[in-house]
This record gives structure tokens, sequence and C-alpha cells, in this order.
């Protein structure tokens, strides 16, 4: 049981290879596993994020090109809508630490914004998107608090992955 900040108790359910292949938006919000690390899983997702994305682009550089990870972002971004709403409540907690598809749709926003980059400039971005999203500035932490269900689970994110564009987009001026 755990005790939510409105004081009620709820259950919820601890993340595994069980839950996770239970359903497929299980699936999809864990990351395909990288959720289920048991160190710093958004982390873990947001490095999954980094390599499909540079594996993907460099395998195939005709197929995924700048339109279609444009459309797997946005398709993505409305997936995880669904699969992170129904694994938080499945889970019985809204935004489970275990539920990365968040991180991995919000970097993959941050790599094709700041394409082409070398591995350096990846580097730095993935290392400020997330700063942000673990310190979750205003307004991050004001989304995170009051927008439940798949989509506050994905929002923040793409808030994370907007103030590191900006940032390099002030890098790159100065």
């Amino acid at each position: 049981m755990t005790t939510l900040e409105s004081g009620q108790t709820a259950h919820v359910t601890k993340p595994g290879s069980r839950f996770m292949l239970a359903h497929p938006a299980h699936l999809i919000a864990q990351g395909f596993g990288s959720g289920l690390s048991r160190v710093m899983p958004g982390t873990a997702g947001t490095l999954l994020a980094w390599l499909s994305f540079n594996v993907l682009s460099s395998r195939w550089p005709g197929v995924f090109d700048a339109a279609t990870w444009g459309g797997m972002i946005a398709a993505g971004f409305l997936l995880g809508i669904w699969a992170c709403g129904k694994t938080g409540r499945d889970m019985g907690i809204s935004d489970h630490g275990s539920m990365v598809w968040d991180e991995i749709i919000a970097f993959w926003l941050v790599l094709l914004l700041i394409a082409p980059a070398t591995g350096e400039t990846q580097l730095w971005a993935f290392i400020w998107f997330r700063v942000f999203d673990m310190l979750k500035p205003p307004p991050i932490a004001w989304f995170d608090r009051h927008i439940k269900g798949g989509f506050g689970v994905m929002w923040d994110d793409i808030v994370a992955a907007f103030y590191t564009l900006l940032l390099f987009a002030l890098w790159r001026v100065i």
C-alpha cells in the first residue's frame, strides 16, 4: 500500500517483466524493458531513445529521415497517452518511475531538432534533457503535479525537451 498526496492509500503494482508482458500498453510505457532498470529508469529509457535514434537513422537513412521521425514522434506521443494512461491505472499510480515512453518520445524530439549533431553535442543534449526532466523547473513541476493520466505523463517530458532545445538555441546564438 502507498499513501497518496490526498492522504488515501492505494495498491501499487510492483513493476516487473510479468507485469510488463501482461499487456501491450505496459510493454510500450515501460520502454520495452528499459524502464525496469533498478537504477535510474528514466535515464535508461533516455539511453534507449538515443541508441535507437542513432541506430535506425544510420542503418536506414532513407527510411528514417526527418519526416519519418516527425511522424513517429507525433504518433508515439498519442500512443504514449494511451499506453501510459493504461499502465498508470493498472499500476495504481499515475506516473510510476518505470514508465519511460515519455522520455523516449521527448528525447527523440530533441535529437531530431538538433540534427545533424556530433556525438558530443548529442551527449550534451542527453545531459541537459535529464537535468530538466529530473529537476523539473517551472512550469514542468506544475504540469507534473496537476495534469494526470497519460497526457500528463507525456507532457512534462515534452516541456523538458523544449527547455533542452531552448538551451541549444541560445548556445548556438552566443
